[in-house]
């Protein structure tokens, strides 16, 4: 869990156990003062606020505890992932069988002695269909917190003509539990083809993981501590071993969103500049606050790159944007961010998807640079 988690639980943890206690102690006043007086009053709600801001006590113990340690156990662990790659094209994008857990290079296979392989299931990628001019596929990788989710990959037109190219990566955020990006924006592929048609950028695989449930809102929690985004190693590893994409990195990996996806994005973004690039958020809302602090947070000395599009006529949109823009501005944040302002069309969805052509002309600008 990553350390910046463990202090939000550890002072959530700290307040609700002071606010019990001091419950607890009013309550047993009231009943010291009823029986002086000898009126009836019940021990039990005395009882009930005590146990709890014992538990409390206890859970703020545990926390201080792992905050102090940090995550040794953890934090070098990465769940490996190891699937076959078919040649593009092919109805059926299968990783059959057990594969060894990392493949070395054949730089260091030549200095490097023999070692048993570790073994882990392999990851399964079953064609879903034909979109925008690419292939839709569809795998279970592990999240972050261990549990498998749904994992969509879409492969532009490029990559079954072109069989010996890698590709960069767009990671496309959903803002709806339970599902991915694509089922709520089902033509945001066409944006993303569209650019590499016209020239603008070069074919991105995009890769559309499922958003986690509990909340209606996935990206609230997001927006609201932005420095919890985790690693998502567990899905690089995947990606890297099933598709021919170019090695996982700030250089060739960035991150969209769109709609309610677009908070999660800025997030992942800006405070993770040492996994992602750049990032691109469109028609989002955002608490410009919580976001320039994950920026003044980030790991490493480069600041992340951030744009942040709205139609001409979404003024709610325009304006979140430029909340966001002052306030790193005034925190003097090291992060890059710009705007979009100017596309307008006949219809929404038109808006979108030259929307979504814009975000990704930027991505591909600022990975090669």
């Amino acid at each position: 869990m990553p350390r910046s988690l463990l202090v939000l639980l550890l002072l959530v943890a700290a307040v609700a156990g002071s606010w019990l206690a001091r419950a607890a102690m009013v309550r047993w006043r009231d009943l010291r003062s009823a029986q002086t007086y000898e009126l009836a009053a019940e021990v039990r709600p005395v009882l009930v606020r005590a146990g709890a801001a014992g538990l409390c006590l206890m859970c703020v113990s545990a926390l201080g505890v792992a905050v102090l340690l940090g995550e040794r156990g953890g934090a070098g662990r990465a769940v490996a992932v190891v699937a076959a790659d078919r040649p593009a094209g092919s109805a059926d994008l299968v990783a059959a069988g057990s594969s060894p857990a990392s493949v070395p290079s054949p730089a260091a296979s030549a200095t490097a002695p023999a070692a048993a392989p570790a073994v882990a299931p392999a990851v399964a990628f079953a064609s879903v269909g034909k979109v925008a001019g690419g292939e839709l596929v569809q795998g279970a990788v592990p999240g972050p917190d261990g549990r498998a989710r749904a994992v969509r990959v879409w492969l532009p037109a490029e990559y079954g003509k072109n069989p010996a190219d890698r590709f960069p990566v767009i990671v496309l955020h959903s803002g709806t539990p339970g599902r991915t990006a694509d089922a709520d924006l089902p033509d945001v592929f066409d944006g993303v083809a569209s650019a590499a048609q016209q020239g603008k950028a070069r074919p991105f695989v995009v890769v559309a993981p499922e958003a986690p449930g509990g909340t209606g809102h996935p990206c609230d929690l997001v927006a609201a501590a932005p420095q919890a985004v985790a690693d998502d190693a567990a899905l690089r590893a995947a990606v890297g071993a099933a598709f021919r994409t170019l090695p996982a990195g700030p250089a060739t990996w960035s991150v969209l969103g769109v709609d309610g996806g677009a908070p999660c994005a800025a997030a992942a973004g800006l405070a993770r500049p040492d996994l992602y690039g750049a990032a691109a958020a469109v028609s989002g809302r955002y608490d410009a606050r919580a976001l320039a602090g994950a920026a003044a947070e980030a790991p490493g000395a480069a600041g992340g790159r951030l744009l942040l599009a709205a139609a001409k006529r979404d003024a709610a949109g325009l304006a979140s944007g430029r909340a966001v823009q002052a306030a790193l501005r005034d925190a003097r944040s090291r992060a890059e961010v710009r705007t979009s302002e100017v596309v307008q069309d006949y219809t929404p969805e038109r808006e979108r998807l030259r929307l979504v052509r814009v975000a990704v002309q930027y991505l591909a600008e600022q990975l090669a640079k």
